[in-house]
C-alpha cells in the first residue's frame, strides 16, 4: 500500500457538472482531485490516532492511475434546473484519541445535510460507551442550472494498489 508518512485523513471537496449526471460526478471528482482512483467505500471508523485535516495542508494521497482509494464520501446529483445537490462528511474522535466515527449524508439543502450529520454523530456517540470530542463536518453544495451537477466530499484514507506488472 501506498501509505501515507503522518496518520491524517484530508477531507476534501468537489462540484461539477456535465451532459450527464455521471459526468457530472466525474468533474466532481477532478475538482476534488481524486478522479483517476477506483473509490473503495468505507464505513465509520477512524484509526486510533489518526487526525482529520481540512485545511488543505494534508494532500490526497499519492497513487498511479487506477489505484484503489480507500475513503468515506458523500455524493448527491442534481438534474433539474433549480435543484440543489449537498454532500457532506462529520466526524468525531475520541478524547483519548483512539479513534473516531465519519459519517456521510447527501440531500438537496445544505440544511437538511447539517441535521442528518449531527443527528448521525449523535446516535452513533449515544451508542458507545467512550468519550468523544465536538462533532464537526464538512459540507459543499452546488445549485443546477442547465446541466447536470454533483456536489461531493471525500474523506481520503489511503491508496492501493493491483499488484500488477507496470
Amino acid at each position: 500500500m501506498n501509505q501515507r508518512q503522518s496518520p491524517t485523513i484530508p477531507v476534501v471537496t468537489g462540484t461539477g457538472s456535465g451532459s450527464t449526471e455521471l459526468s457530472a460526478f466525474d468533474a466532481a471528482l477532478r475538482d476534488a482531485g481524486v478522479a483517476n482512483f477506483n473509490l473503495v467505500r468505507l464505513s465509520s471508523v477512524v484509526p486510533p490516532h489518526t487526525a482529520v485535516d481540512t485545511t488543505g495542508a494534508t494532500p490526497v494521497p499519492a497513487g498511479a492511475w487506477g489505484d484503489r482509494l480507500y475513503c468515506v464520501y458523500a455524493e448527491q446529483r442534481a438534474s433539474v434546473p433549480g435543484e440543489q445537490a449537498w454532500a457532506g462528511v462529520g466526524w468525531v474522535q475520541r478524547v483519548d484519541g483512539a479513534g473516531g466515527l465519519f459519517v456521510e449524508h447527501e440531500g438537496d439543502s445544505e440544511e437538511i445535510v447539517t441535521k442528518l450529520i449531527d443527528l448521525s454523530l449523535a446516535d452513533l456517540v449515544a451508542g458507545r460507551p467512550e468519550e468523544f470530542g465536538p462533532a464537526q463536518q464538512v459540507r459543499t453544495g452546488v445549485t443546477c442550472t442547465e446541466e447536470p451537477v454533483c456536489a461531493l466530499v471525500v474523506a481520503a484514507y489511503e491508496t492501493a494498489g493491483w499488484g500488477f506488472a507496470r
